[in-house]
């Protein structure tokens, strides 16, 4: 089967995030199906992005052909990033007589997280009688009307609202990462047979092989932290906004002398904000650490006796979540405090840990002590708990074999 994959963000080991495309296609190509990704040489998640001289490029990575397409520079969500959106389109339908003639895909996903490449998508398969997949991650346009605070009536909103109920009007199969959404797609156009989740997983091989060791200063500080008997909540990832670390700060302020300390490991814009905030507080319990690499993460996480991740209180999760974070942390085989109020709970549901109210400071403290409290078997129940519900659900073999049934 030929499967063209387009997505503006797309990313592979060498470039960064996001990975979701690139470990798919991995397993299709490993299936024997032969995969192409179309993707923008420019996007805001990647560490590395691809440096083109001409208007495409091709590469191969792993055997998936990457075809990368020039699109001017951007930062935050304003003008700019919706000149390199429309510039991307553009060049995806520059591209389209390749694939009506020289190399006819079977399949083609419309996979960027806006709506508008449903387009070009849906012109390709039909000119080549491919099957068309709509691949959705968030509900745009709501999310940037629900989050961004943008007006409905916005000219650009108005034109995401017809780009996504045209996908879901036209597309075969509409694949959703998101398990609560079916009766929003289809107040918007969605047939109901149309309808698959498919979350997203961990590369469970990259799990398995030899990880990174942590750099000196964390395996300092976290022995100096065993040393003194202290119970280690770890938290790796973004300091932003939409972590709800600022609840977890408020929760240590109620810790008391309960012996746990909070190791939080990563980089984003608010962590000196963070910082600030807990040296004014007295949080000698919490300890910020720099980010370290992907590869070094399952060492960090090793050491660690509980994992911490939580959520704003925001609407748009009612259609529930699909955190890479959390995989992550179910895999290292390690309980999780979960501070979330979502239309799912994979901690919950996994028996993985404990989880309480978004945005609830007692509530989180709550928990750590509780954890805290419990026994190295019943901690060490719900970490492997949580491990056997990722290698059944989201393990990238079984998800990709998933996406092609019924195709």
């Amino acid at each position: 089967m030929r499967i063209l994959y387009i997505n503006h963000y797309a990313g592979s080991p060498q470039h960064g995030m996001e990975f979701r495309p690139y470990y798919l296609a991995r397993e299709w190509v490993k299936a024997g199906h032969e995969v192409q990704i179309v993707a923008a040489d420019y996007s805001h998640l990647r560490q590395h992005n691809p440096q083109l001289d001409s208007n495409y490029a091709d590469q191969d990575i792993d055997g998936i052909r990457y075809t990368w397409c020039r699109t001017p520079r951007y930062e935050g969500n304003g003008l700019k990033r919706v000149i390199n959106i429309f510039r991307f389109l553009g060049r995806v339908m520059g591209l389209s007589g390749r694939y009506l003639k020289s190399w006819r895909p079977d399949v083609v996903i419309a996979s960027s997280t806006y709506p508008l490449d449903t387009v070009p998508a849906a012109f390709i398969a039909g000119k080549t009688g491919a099957r068309l997949v709509y691949e959705v991650h968030d509900l745009w346009p709501l999310t940037p009307v629900e989050v961004g605070g943008m007006s409905p009536r916005h000219p650009f909103i108005r034109l995401l609202q017809w780009a996504e109920n045209f996908g879901y009007r036209k597309a075969d199969t509409v694949v959703s990462m998101l398990p609560c959404a079916r009766d929003y797609m289809m107040a918007h156009g969605m047939a109901a047979e149309k309808y698959r989740v498919i979350p997203n997983g961990v590369d469970v091989a990259e799990w398995q092989g030899a990880s990174e060791a942590l750099p000196a200063q964390h395996r300092e500080a976290l022995a100096a932290l065993r040393a003194q008997k202290r119970f280690i909540v770890g938290y790796a990832g973004g300091h932003g906004l939409a972590n709800a670390l600022d609840f977890l700060l408020d929760a240590a302020t109620q810790l008391g002398d309960a012996p746990v300390s909070v190791v939080l490991v990563g980089d984003g814009p608010d962590k000196a904000a963070l910082q600030a905030r807990a040296q004014q507080l007295g949080l000698g319990q919490l300890q910020f650490l720099p980010a370290i690499a992907k590869r070094a993460v399952p060492a960090f996480l090793a050491e660690c006796d509980a994992l911490f991740i939580g959520w704003r209180k925001l609407p748009i999760y009612r259609f529930g979540i699909n955190p890479n974070k959390l995989f992550d942390y179910m895999m290292a085989g390690k309980p999780v405090i979960h501070s979330v109020e979502a239309g799912n709970d994979i901690v919950a549901e996994a028996g993985a840990g404990i989880s309480v109210a978004a945005e609830d400071a007692a509530a989180i403290a709550g928990a750590l002590r509780r954890m805290a409290a419990l026994t190295p078997n019943a901690r060490g129940r719900m970490g492997a708990a949580g491990k056997a519900f990722v290698l059944a659900h989201h393990d990238y073999a079984v998800l990709a074999r998933r996406f092609l049934q019924g195709l």
